[in-house]
């Protein structure tokens, strides 16, 4: 995840398409017009401001490995988790697993994600 002003289209406009999930929030999908392969999500808790980009669309993915594993109940059982790498039943308690740096980054980014849903909750925004 990264914040939405970090990240650069290269070419082209992506389509966003609404998307419902477990949570009943929904989330909103960055999807390639041309070939439809998914490049990011907007999620509810932070709408247009993050982006939840997709390791596999970016040029070198294998400089991004996983920090951690998430909603590992569901895995598949013939997937197997490396070792050394944290993994976690469902979600996980950002707290505990964030970096410092991270949890930074995320307390900057806070009165943007109020303001956002506030607005959301007033029917001004979209996301």
């Amino acid at each position: 995840m990264i914040e939405s002003d970090r990240v650069t289209v290269l070419s082209g406009t992506p389509e966003l398409v609404d998307t419902p999930s477990a949570s009943g929030a929904g989330q909103r999908i960055a999807r390639c017009p041309a070939c439809r392969i998914a490049l990011w999500s907007h999620y509810a808790g932070a709408g247009p401001l993050l982006e939840f980009v997709r390791v596999g669309t970016l040029d070198n993915p294998d400089k991004l490995p996983p920090d951690i594993h998430i909603f590992a109940a569901s895995k598949q059982p013939w997937v197997v988790l490396p070792p050394g790498t944290p993994a976690v039943p469902e979600y996980y308690d950002r707290e505990e697993h964030w970096p410092s740096q991270s949890l930074a980054r995320r307390q900057v980014l806070l009165p943007q994600i109020e303001a956002w849903k506030a607005a959301r909750t007033n029917g001004r925004a979209d996301g």
